[in-house]
């Protein structure tokens, strides 16, 4: 014992002797020098980096660390024992995405940082800069004396240098499904109230804060993205606002007694990161997130496969043309006998209405239909926290669903379960195993879970810690059963779909439903690919062609806020390997031409080309499908009317294409002929640029394909 003690004041002795001559700062560049970051100890041994974009102030000085309960922060105290860097420039293939091949080329730098005055306890702090930006992460190593810790609080600062332009939604531990608003950072405080509407299930935090991601744009020119990355065993992360000196700080979702994290060694944070450059389309472009989480451990991923599909949902929220639930009566417990509960003349979910979709899917050439409410316990769970409410095996009396599959592989359509979990997570992990066996049984391979209402355990919150290890089981465990997953109102994400490529999109933002409850702005669209997507693909359910919603209600005022034109540009402008085409059957039936494009467009990708952007006001998109010659491109723009200047010079030089152009007619606008559209055939070259016109909460789609000269014959040549 004596040695022990001895030989920690020896450490301690040298450490303080040699710390004039430690190095107490470090800077490394981009590989292509455009961005710098410095690294360096400020007065009581503070960490603070600082991050330029060509010779441009991204991120000023600012603090790193994390308060601990009931022990010593890592807030000061530090000196610096070790730095290492390396140079990494690897490529690698996603499952499904956007691109066929990603280059993974960063420089990192690894900073240990030993606190003298806490027994020489230490961590490190790992910066990868790439091209686009920064990622950088808190380790906490096994050691003596850090083994179990818990943390009330990370500090990590984001010290912006000035009043940026913000496109922002408040911060709330449990939805991120507000409008954005789009403002100063000087005036979000003024702005928070009128921004916090009312949504199912929230809990607005008590400080001023937004979520990630957070897209700003600065007076000099710089377009700048701070998120996260890798979200695992860790609370999710919103961003502290202090809107006079335009500094954010970390700020992380708590647990039921208020604890932030628990944390066992060796272990890590998520990646804070900030994506940045002077062109909002490199922002877009940006594979920094992916990057950032750990390739997939699944030895066997042929099972995991994109998909188009339609299904029983958008009927539930237009004029109560149907229902989830069954029967009338809502005192009801899962061991009720179901079948004695009295119809309630709506039900969605039916044998026979199932049939029907898969009828029109088969017709097609969709992949799978979505059938929502085909399981007991709809009568009584909105607004009630219970514990057990849904079993996920137990059919309504009028929903076979023996015969629902049957008939489905018949045509060489599959059926997507749904999972409801109605916040209830622990009820779903306890028949997490039964429910998986229950889909693999009856030819299910992929399932949407849905997680409106307060979460169970009780006082947990569907950001933190042990939610976001929930949503992780789920994928995991669906893996072992070979089941995709898509998650409603869970967590944002963080690039996990690297990670864990079965869990193939969420939800987790305001989208289309939404349209039926008081409508999304038209610039929502062109600013969710800035956001929200940054994390990873959005099951945002487009297609919807009936946008005049007194189409099913007489004298309502209820409307989709776009042009029947954007929502086919949606395809291609938000990415997702999962693709719903939303609307009724019979609404695609009265547009036969426009839904051309839906049955046409891929939903995975070799490559994409943003070909403009700017955050709040336009988005235009082209893309190589995935194995195939044939390209699509998406222009989507906010409530003004603008022209879109579209090339093709990502298209084989010397060769013509036929372009089929979906465009908005001159008479077109969102709020008054949102069905007027034009479908027009010309024949396009890669020297070719079109200037298109894109009417008020419009859009346009073009698919391009390889045609024969007599195809081409008397097509005009643009």
């Amino acid at each position: 014992m004596i040695f022990k003690l001895k030989k920690i004041h020896l450490n301690v002795f040298l450490l303080i002797c040699l710390a004039p001559f430690l190095i107490q700062a470090q800077e490394i560049n981009s590989p292509n020098k455009n961005l710098v970051l410095k690294f360096e100890l400020k007065e009581n041994g503070v960490p603070s980096y600082q991050l330029s974009y060509k010779g441009k102030s991204v991120i000023k000085p600012s603090t790193l660390g994390l308060e601990i309960k009931d022990a010593p922060s890592f807030m000061d105290g530090f000196l610096i024992t070790n730095t290492e860097q390396k140079s990494v420039d690897e490529s690698w293939s996603p499952v499904m995405g956007e691109e066929k091949t990603i280059r993974n080329n960063y420089n990192e730098l690894v900073v240990t940082l030993a606190q003298a005055k806490n027994n020489n306890r230490y961590i490190r702090i790992r910066f990868r800069l790439f091209n686009d930006g920064l990622g950088f992460r808190y380790e906490f190593p096994k050691q003596n004396d850090l083994n179990y810790f818990v943390i009330k609080e990370e500090r990590t600062e984001f010290q912006l240098a000035g009043d940026h332009k913000i496109f922002w939604i408040p911060g709330d531990y449990d939805t991120n499904e507000y409008a954005y608003t789009t403002s100063k950072i000087s005036e979000v405080p003024s702005l928070m109230k009128k921004a916090t509407i009312e949504i199912n299930s929230q809990w607005p935090i008590k400080e001023l804060a937004v979520q990630t991601p957070s897209m700003m744009k600065s007076n000099d020119g710089l377009y700048i993205n701070i998120h996260e990355a890798a979200l695992i065993n860790y609370p999710a992360m919103y961003l502290e606002l202090d809107a006079t000196t335009y500094k954010m700080r970390s700020h992380l979702a708590p647990d039921a007694v208020g604890n932030k994290g628990y944390m066992q060694t060796d272990a890590q944070s998520p990646w804070r990161t900030i994506v940045v450059s002077d062109k909002a389309t490199d922002i877009l472009a940006s594979k920094l997130i992916l990057n950032l989480n750990e390739p997939t451990s699944y030895k066997d991923i042929s099972w995991i496969k994109p998909v188009k599909y339609i299904g029983i949902w958008w009927e539930y929220f237009v004029a109560g043309k149907s229902t989830w639930a069954f029967g009338k009566e809502n005192n009801v417990k899962l061991t009720d006998d179901f079948t004695k509960l009295t119809p309630n003349g709506k039900h969605g979910a039916t044998t026979q209405r199932a049939k029907e979709y898969i009828d029109f899917a088969s017709a097609n050439g969709f992949d799978a239909i979505l059938i929502e409410g085909w399981n007991i316990g709809w009568e009584d769970w909105i607004n009630n926290w219970k514990e057990d409410v849904f079993d996920y095996v137990t059919a309504y009396p009028d929903f076979d669903v023996k015969a629902v599959h049957e008939y489905a592989a018949s045509k060489g359509v599959k059926i997507i379960m749904h999972h409801e979990t109605s916040g209830s997570a622990t009820n779903y992990e306890r028949r997490l195993d039964r429910a998986f066996q229950f889909m693999n049984d009856n030819g299910y391979d992929a399932v949407k879970t849905g997680y409106v209402g307060k979460i169970i355990p009780r006082g947990e919150h569907h950001d933190g810690q042990w939610m976001v290890n929930h949503y992780i089981n789920v994928a995991k465990r669906a893996a072992d059963y070979k089941i995709m997953i898509d998650s409603h109102e869970a967590v944002r994400p963080t690039g996990l779909n690297r990670t864990f490529p079965n869990w193939i999109a969420q939800e987790s933002a305001r989208g289309t439903e939404f349209e039926s409850m008081g409508g999304l702005n038209p610039d929502h669209t062109t600013i969710l690919p800035f956001t929200r997507l940054m994390g990873g693909p959005m099951d945002f359910t487009p297609g919807i062609f009936q946008t005049d919603l007194s189409y099913y209600r007489t004298g309502s005022k209820q409307r989709v806020n776009t042009t029947l034109v954007k929502q086919l540009a949606y395809y291609v402008t938000m990415y997702s390997p999962l693709q719903m085409a939303a609307d009724i059957p019979g609404n695609y039936e009265r547009f036969p031409d426009a839904f051309q494009f839906i049955k046409d467009v891929a939903v995975d990708w070799d490559n994409s080309y943003i070909l403009e952007a700017e955050p709040g006001d336009y988005i235009t998109i082209a893309r190589k499908a995935k194995g195939k010659e044939a390209w699509f491109v998406g222009g989507i723009t906010d409530e003004n009317t603008r022209t879109a200047i579209i090339p093709f010079d990502y298209l084989p030089k010397g060769k013509n294409f036929i372009a089929t152009i979906y465009a908005d007619a001159k008479d077109a606008n969102w709020n008054e002929k949102p069905q007027s559209y034009t479908v027009t055939k010309v024949v396009v070259t890669s020297k070719t640029i079109l200037k298109q016109f894109l009417a008020p909460g419009g859009g346009v789609a073009i698919s391009i394909t390889e045609g024969k000269d007599s195809e081409m014959k008397g097509l005009k040549k643009i």
